[in-house]
């Protein structure tokens, strides 16, 4: 083995995608010294999204004073590359940033105004491309919060203007857009989206993500219903039909918001960041790629990081390896879609909360007998 590119994902709760690159580097350099290694740790919009891309190109890391999802003062950074400007919504209204506040869980509070203020931040820097990560969000504002931050008004039935949130989403009666558009004008705007619920119902943003939030069934409900009064006022007042739209309901409804308030487009988070690091450029002469990621199942054959790493590899020739914690029963599919062949790390049957203080020895036997197999091949 001559090349080879180590591009995994997270395993959720044991590894950062950062120490699996390393660990899988160690076990290909102790067999293959030579051998050429591109180590691309990896996030598709989640927590980690900025950081993996500042790895694995030349952007910057940009810091910036914004708010945090009660409006409190904090510091977060994004990514510029060029005119490019990657911002991981996570860092302004991220799931562990309301965890660890005072207030704690509340998504009928909680707002996504910081996560416009460092989109303004980039635009009024010269970025002309906004690329958002929608993981890991504590919120439920459909961006109403981001896009007040740029410039939105909002009305309630008086005529007045006010700042909503999500408990007060009910009110809102007009929208201005007007010079959001304006300070978006050239400006493109994508958002990392890698799930399809709607904007709200039994499959929407508050039914589906409201309770890892902290939401209660009456509080889902509230917000849902919330989310089915803006969604009639943004078809009314800025004629968008977005309530259907695959990916509205993501981020707690910033997929609606991306479309609605800022024309953007929702892509898929993996496809994005691969175009962005020029993956199919590296992918020439590469003899395999390394990927992973905690569980692979049915859910990983829609858009998630090894199919969309294998998919690519696939046009190339390129075999690829996936090093995961566990495998599904129902992951045939994803054969046919690029992948080579599928490990678990899991060395003997044992509990998650027993097995994941030994992932990162687990890994590296794994890979450890991996490099041996293919090095016997290469051999023979």
């Amino acid at each position: 083995m001559k090349r080879c590119i180590i591009i995994p994902d997270s395993y959720k709760g044991t590894m950062s995608s950062f120490q699996i690159c390393n660990i899988m580097e160690s076990a290909v350099r102790k067999h293959f010294e030579d051998c050429e290694i591109i180590k691309l740790p990896i996030a598709d919009g989640g927590e980690g999204t900025v950081d993996c891309f500042l790895h694995a190109t030349d952007a910057k890391k940009i810091m910036v004073r914004t708010t945090g999802p009660y409006g409190e003062k904090l510091d977060a950074y994004y990514a510029r590359l060029g005119d490019t400007a990657m911002i991981e919504m996570a860092s302004a209204a991220g799931l562990m940033l309301a965890k660890n506040s005072k207030q704690g869980l509340n998504p009928k509070e909680t707002t996504t105004y910081g996560v416009g203020l460092m989109m303004k931040h980039a635009i009024e820097q010269g970025c002309r491309e906004i690329i958002l990560g929608l993981g890991g969000s504590c919120t439920n504002d459909a961006g109403v919060g981001a896009a007040r931050a740029l410039g939105t008004s909002f009305f309630d039935t008086t005529g007045k203007a006010f700042i909503p949130t999500s408990d007060t989403l009910f009110k809102i009666a007009d929208i201005d857009n007007s010079i959001t558009e304006e300070r978006l004008q050239g400006v493109k705007v994508t958002a990392m989206c890698d799930i399809d619920n709607p904007l709200y119902g039994p499959e929407g943003a508050a039914y589906v993500f409201g309770p890892q939030k902290g939401a209660d069934e009456a509080m889902v409900q509230l917000l849902d219903s919330n989310l089915r009064s803006l969604a009639d006022v943004m078809e009314e007042a800025l004629d968008k039909r977005v309530s259907h739209l695959p990916g509205a309901g993501a981020a707690g409804g910033f997929g609606a918001g991306v479309v609605t308030f800022f024309h953007g487009k929702l892509r898929s988070g993996i496809d994005t960041l691969l175009d962005l690091i020029h993956f199919d450029d590296l992918l020439i002469g590469t003899d395999m790629v390394f990927t992973g990621e905690g569980r692979i199942d049915s859910q990983s054959l829609h858009g998630k990081a090894v199919i969309g790493i294998a998919m690519r590899a696939k046009l190339e020739n390129v075999p690829v390896v996936a090093v995961v914690g566990s495998i599904a029963e129902d992951i045939e599919a994803a054969y046919d879609m690029g992948v080579t062949s599928i490990f678990s790390i899991n060395r003997v049957p044992m509990d998650f909360e027993e097995a994941k203080g030994l992932s990162e020895q687990n890994l590296a036997g794994t890979m450890d007998s991996l490099m041996r197999f293919y090095k016997c091949v290469e051999e023979s």
